[in-house]
């Protein structure tokens, strides 16, 4: 259960106080604006409520106890597990606030980008390119602060702590969005990522065609040993969408099954990166 009563041994006068079980998890999913696949999470232990959460849900399910509420809130706020990005949150979108949660909650992350470098895999100076003139104009400020969570989000990956597979259509390499000097700098630095163990990187050539089409950027989660696909988010212009139901995990975890085989390999990747690496630098002397 979310709140665990086991956690929290308070007495008053009247008895044990005890935390009520809260319900399914979808409407648990509802009451703090999180995915399911969070909600899973929190229940069986893996991560801890954000005092938010917390409060949102003992109001739902009318926990009156002050005493109660203080002791799981206190537990929320100095909770190890207390996510990084707490600090910024009140000034990104709610649904990016779960989208990185579900990314740090992780053990496998997978990602399909058609049109631009992965967040995972960005430089700060290509991140503040396409922050800065993406579709929705923001004060210097707030794009930097952007840069900031998007670096953050690459902790993760750079200490460890999943396995990261991203698929970049070809045309993400060879046709930079960006100046040509951060362009280069990127591409640097996607093979010097992509060297690592728990980092995989694979390029869908030209030459595959319609397939490209076949989905939108998509990112797919795991949260267990096995890389069994428990979320599935996807990016548009008003924010992130989460589908976690059986059919979509299974029809987006084949999509990406399909798009991986039809992928150079990781070696021929790299040898492709590289050769474009070398055009870009020919081109500018």
């Amino acid at each position: 259960m979310l709140l665990d009563p086991s956690r929290v041994h308070l007495s008053s006068g009247h008895g044990s106080s005890r935390i009520p079980r809260f319900g399914a998890q979808p409407k648990a999913a509802e009451i703090i604006a999180a995915s399911q696949a969070r909600v899973s999470r929190l229940e069986s232990g893996h991560v801890t409520a954000r005092v938010i959460e917390v409060r949102l849900l003992l109001d739902a399910y009318g926990v009156t106890e002050q005493e109660v509420r203080s002791k799981l809130e206190e537990l929320a706020k100095h909770s190890k597990n207390r996510g990084w990005w707490i600090e910024h949150a009140e000034h990104l979108r709610p649904d990016y606030v779960d989208h990185i949660a579900l990314e740090d909650d992780a053990t496998y992350i997978r990602e399909w980008q058609p049109v631009m470098v992965p967040g995972l895999l960005q430089t700060p100076a290509y991140a503040e390119a396409v922050i800065a003139h993406g579709p929705n104009c923001m004060e210097p400020e707030r794009a930097a602060q952007l840069v900031k969570v998007r670096v953050g989000r690459q902790a993760k990956i750079e200490e460890g702590g999943a396995s990261y597979t991203a698929i970049l259509w070809e045309p993400v390499l060879a046709q930079p969005l960006v100046n040509v000097e951060t362009h280069r700098e990127q591409l640097s630095a996607i093979l010097e990522i992509g060297k690592r163990k728990n980092v995989t990187v694979q390029v869908l050539p030209f030459s595959a065609g319609i397939l490209a089409g076949y989905s939108s950027a998509l990112y797919s989660f795991s949260f267990d040993e096995e890389p069994t696909v428990e979320a599935v988010a996807m990016d548009n212009l008003r924010g992130t969408s989460v589908l976690e139901g059986a059919e979509d995990l299974a029809a987006y975890a084949n999509a990406f099954d399909l798009l991986r085989s039809s992928a150079l390999t990781p070696d021929a990747s790299a040898k492709l990166i590289r050769g474009v690496l070398r055009s870009l630098k020919e081109d500018t002397s």
